[in-house]
């Protein structure tokens, strides 16, 4: 997890993506790491086994930062899910912003490029962490409605990309070679996905169960 203030974020954003807080107001945002697959996700599905199991990922991390929530009985904590939708089909936060914003990975774009090669082309952003590069994701974000921190310091996100070319690099693999991965190797990591978990992430999701022993009939 990163901590940052609800300003810091609102502040980088038009107004229609702002988040309903006070500036001042404490959040984290929460990543997980390649041996997420390992350490929760198998023991999560392993545990659940005789429930009804839709999606593994969000539902193992919907469970974790449930019982973060049960160890703060006496705080509104507020959770934001990566994959949760407003009713205007507005994601309800940028997460990429967040984690660059609190300094957790670089949210590298179209506009860290000087000399852009793209012309009218759409070329999205991708966050990319110092130690494990493109190899982990942004899952939620924690706020505490009650908490105001307004003498927290922001840190700025490791510029671990800096070359004009790499940049452009990057930004063409992830646009437009996304699948085969090479993107998240754009920098030296420290840890990667296992073959395994590369093969569950570049499964079908219909198909993602029997690779963790689920059968549909026990879905």
């Amino acid at each position: 997890v990163s901590l940052l203030k609800v300003g810091w974020y609102n502040a980088v954003l038009q107004p229609a993506f702002h988040l309903p807080y006070p500036d001042d107001t404490l959040a984290f945002v929460v990543l997980s790491t390649p041996s997420m697959f390992d350490k929760a996700l198998k023991p999560f599905v392993s545990k659940e086994r005789l429930k009804i199991i839709r999606d593994p990922v969000d539902q193992c991390v919907s469970h974790h930062l449930s019982r973060v929530k049960e160890q703060f009985p006496d705080q509104r904590v507020d959770v934001m899910f990566d994959y949760e939708m407003l009713p205007s089909r507005k994601p309800k936060f940028l997460a990429q912003t967040a984690a660059h914003v609190a300094g957790a990975a670089y949210y590298y774009q179209r506009k860290d490029v000087k000399l852009d090669p793209w012309g009218k082309k759409k070329i999205f952003g991708v966050c990319i962490h110092p130690k494990y590069g493109g190899w982990f994701a942004i899952r939620a974000l924690l706020l505490f409605p009650d908490i105001q921190v307004p003498c927290l310091e922001q840190p700025a996100p490791v510029d671990c990309v800096s070359m004009e070319e790499k940049r452009i690099e990057l930004l063409e693999q992830f646009n437009f070679h996304w699948q085969d991965g090479r993107y998240r190797d754009i920098i030296e990591v420290k840890e990667r996905y296992s073959e395994e978990q590369k093969a569950y992430f570049a499964t079908p999701p219909a198909e993602r169960l029997r690779l963790l022993g689920l059968s549909q009939e026990a879905q």
